[in-house]
This record gives structure tokens, sequence and C-alpha cells, in this order.
């Protein structure tokens, strides 16, 4: 899970795989933003209710990349930006990350989040969701101290597009009907949307003109996107040890992800009965699981969501390539990369 930073996990001692490069140096570059980031995000948490530290704790050893608040203070900096508000803002930007974390496990009845039990499996799903509640009331805290309309109306408009897409995917989940662009409807709300307001609010505290701040939140976008398409193909293709990502665990809840409406287009009447039970009826066998990584890859369906992944942080590179040359827009075109080279 991309959680809440640790106090004692800061930019410069974050263990990197050689493929992670790229936001690392992102990181290391930005480390003491990072670290102030992280002391807000932990003045934020504290509560006298005891169960509020204490699942904030939970989500703090589960891990993560932190992606979206270090999108916001490379965009912040990238426009050259020298005060502060960025940093509240990137704490802003996790807590409405991790608060839909928290209501999402509990709406899906998950229970792991990358290899460890979920908050709801742990607390139960009342205290998860009201621990949301409480960091979505923090964000919304921040943005009001920031007091900017128009970050306001962007991370307003975000929190609501996140919950759209998450009841959108309520009302297609085990729909094999579901078409991509749908889909893609989904996933625009459900990932892309905060993505695209991280790094837009980046530009807006550096009181950037519209088009710079446009160019932002299409890089944004675009990169969430590309994040997504290949966490589904991340499902069937990953390796579990590498990457601490149970292969099938969105095929065992019977999620509709892009490659398996891939596979279940290309597939014959048999194969996609095969869908229709698995999927759309729940019902599965300890040998269905095998049978789906086979007709996933007998389809193409990985390489086609890496191709279309590939697209989409083309995309974000094309985008960010209107602001002005400079290290920080390397690294972050180069962040667009790693979204796609997770699968390798």
């Amino acid at each position: 899970m991309d959680g809440l930073l640790t106090s004692g996990q800061d930019a410069g001692t974050a263990r990197t795989r050689p493929e992670e490069d790229a936001l690392h140096r992102l990181a290391v570059v930005l480390q003491d933003d990072l670290t102030e980031t992280n002391r807000t995000i932990l003045a934020r948490m504290a509560s006298d209710v005891e169960l509020i530290p204490q699942l904030a704790a939970h989500l703090i050893a589960a891990g993560g990349k932190r992606l979206r608040p270090l999108l916001t203070l490379a965009a912040a900096r990238l426009c050259g930006y020298r005060g502060e508000r960025h940093i509240h803002l990137a704490a802003c930007v996790e807590f409405i990350h991790t608060a839909t974390l928290l209501h999402d496990d509990v709406v899906d009845e998950s229970g792991l989040r990358r290899g460890l039990a979920s908050a709801n499996a742990v607390f139960g799903n009342k205290a998860s969701v009201l621990v949301g509640d409480f960091l979505f009331a923090r964000a919304f805290e921040l943005m009001v101290e920031d007091g900017s309309l128009d970050v306001l109306r962007i991370l307003c408009n975000a929190s609501a597009t996140i919950a759209e897409g998450e009841v959108l995917q309520l009302t297609t989940q085990n729909d094999l009907s579901t078409d991509i662009p749908r889909y893609f409807k989904v996933i625009e709300g459900k990932t892309a949307a905060l993505f695209a307001a991280a790094c837009e609010v980046g530009g807006v505290v550096a009181d950037r003109d519209s088009a710079v701040c446009g160019a932002l939140a299409c890089y944004g976008a675009a990169l969430g996107m590309a994040f997504q398409l290949v966490d589904d193909a991340l499902d069937y293709a990953a390796d579990q040890n590498e990457l601490g990502k149970t292969v099938g665990d969105d095929f065992r809840e019977g999620k509709l992800t892009y490659p398996v409406l891939v596979a279940y287009a290309a597939g014959d009447g048999p194969e996609r009965a095969f869908w229709r039970r698995t999927i759309e009826d729940g019902e599965q066998t300890e040998t269905d699981l095998a049978t789906a990584l086979d007709l996933i890859r007998r389809h193409d369906a990985i390489g086609q969501t890496i191709r279309e992944a590939d697209a989409f942080a083309r995309k974000a590179k094309d985008a960010l390539a209107t602001l002005p040359d400079d290290p920080l827009r390397a690294l972050m075109m180069e962040a667009a990369d790693y979204a796609v080279s997770r699968h390798r």
C-alpha cells in the first residue's frame, strides 16, 4: 500500500529495487521536503482516541512508495516554488489516498494489503471506516488552512471523483459486458483523479498559469492510468517474492480488470463460460487460477495491457514536455517510464 510515511524512513534510506531508481532519485532530490511532509503527517495523526494512532501505526507498517505526495512536492519545485504550502498539501494528498484505501478494503472485503493483514481484518470494518473518515477530515482541515479556493476546488473535486469511480466500479463489478471505455472511466476516477490533483496543486501553489497547471494535471492523470493498468497486469504476472504482491488476488476476489476484459473478448465459447463462472458467478475451484493464467497468456492479455499503459506513459511525458527543461522534469518523466517497467 502507498501508506503513510514513517518517521524512520526518509528518502535517503528507503529500500529500492533497481527498477525503482527513478522514484528513488526523485525522493533523494526532495528529501528535505519529504521529511517535513512526514512530520506533518505524524503530527496530524495524533489523537487522544487510542485506536486512531494504533490503526495508523498498522498502516505505516505496510510501507509504500509515497508516490502521490512525492508528485505534489516535485510539481511545486519544478514550477519554482520556494515556500512551504506544498508540504501540507502533500500530506493532505496522502491522507485522502489512505482514507480511500481504508474504505475500499471494507467495500472489497479485502483481508490483505501488500501482503499484510488489512486494517479492517485486524481492527474491524467499523474502525476502518471511521478512521478513514478521520483522515478525510484531516485532509480537509489542511485544505482550509492553505486558504486557496483553487486548491480547495481541485482536491474536493478529486475526492468526489474518487468516490464516483468506486461507486462505478461497484456497479460494473463482475459484469463482463463492461467495455474498455467504461472500465477506463472507473480507473480514471478511482486512481488517476488523485494523481492529477496531486500534480496540479503543485502548480497552483507556485502561482503558475492555467496552461502549466493543466499540463501537470494531464501528466498526473496519464501517469495514474499507467500505474493502474500495470497493477492490473501484475496480478497475473508478478513475481510474488520480488514485488510482495500475491499473484491472483484480483482473480480470487472476482475483480474485473483490463487483462480479464481482453481475454474474455478474445475467448471462444468455453473460455467465455469459464470467465462468467469465475468472475461473474464467483464460483472458483483450486485449479481455476492456473486456467485463468493460461488464458491470459494465450491471448497476450498482459502484453496488450502493458502496451496500453505505455501509451499513457508517453502521454504523461508529452504533457510534461511543454514545461521548461529541468532535472526535476527529467526525473518526473523517468517516473512515467518506471510506471510501465514494474512488470518486467
